[in-house]
């Protein structure tokens, strides 16, 4: 059985984009929105079985409700599907304006089956290739486990965020580093990069009371 990674809280910052990382979607995919009667699939696709999906439906749909509620038509359209040939989406990823403030990555995930194929990358590169530099830094929040994408967000130029507090998230940070060492390539590792949020963002993040990242 796959060891049980820790659900601990790691934030990144991208300053600027790093064009290197940028790839085309592969044949036989297709980019396009989330359908509105597609929202139930939208709340699985993060899971990976559909027990996990179940388990978590409420509280997906408490966060649609806090953080697009009311934002509807935004979110459908800038809320990206990868489909296969039959229009089957099989991986997901949003920019969102968190809390009307600041560029956020939402949701990236591939199931399990298309993983490897370079669709995440494709998403990202959607995503940020057309961003003009008034719309950075970009945020995120990701968990150990993730940590292969966490070397694709690096790849784009994410960097770790190192502040000990980030809204009403402790940065777990530190107790994570020693996790991503010991699952990820060394190379991979090494290329991995700490830095400071701007003081503006944590000011800004310790007025909400809610998670909208």
């Amino acid at each position: 059985m796959k060891e049980q990674l820790p659900d601990k809280n790691i934030f990144m910052m991208c300053k600027a984009l790093n064009p290197n990382a940028l790839c085309e979607l592969p044949a036989g995919f297709h980019m396009r929105s989330c359908r509105r009667d597609e929202l139930p699939l939208w709340k699985a696709i993060p899971f990976d079985d559909p027990v996990t999906a179940d388990e978590f439906e409420p509280y997906m749909t408490a966060f649609f409700e806090t953080t697009y509620g009311g934002k509807e038509d935004v979110f459908f359209a800038n809320t990206l599907f990868v489909c296969d040939e039959s229009d089957q989406p099989v991986g997901t990823c949003l920019l969102w304006k968190a809390y009307g403030e600041f560029n956020t990555i939402h949701w990236l995930k591939v199931l399990k089956p298309f993983e490897g194929l370079g669709l995440g990358r494709a998403l990202l590169s959607l995503i940020m290739r057309d961003l003009s530099p008034e719309d950075y830094p970009i945020y995120l929040h990701t968990q150990p486990e993730s940590y292969r994408a966490i070397k694709l967000y690096a790849d784009f130029g994410f960097e770790l965020l190192t502040d000990p507090v980030i809204g009403l998230r402790e940065n777990d940070l530190t107790e994570c580093l020693p996790i991503l060492k010991a699952y990820m390539p060394e190379k991979d590792f090494l290329t991995l990069k700490t830095t400071q949020a701007p003081a503006s963002f944590i000011e800004c993040m310790a007025q909400f009371d809610t998670n909208q990242f």
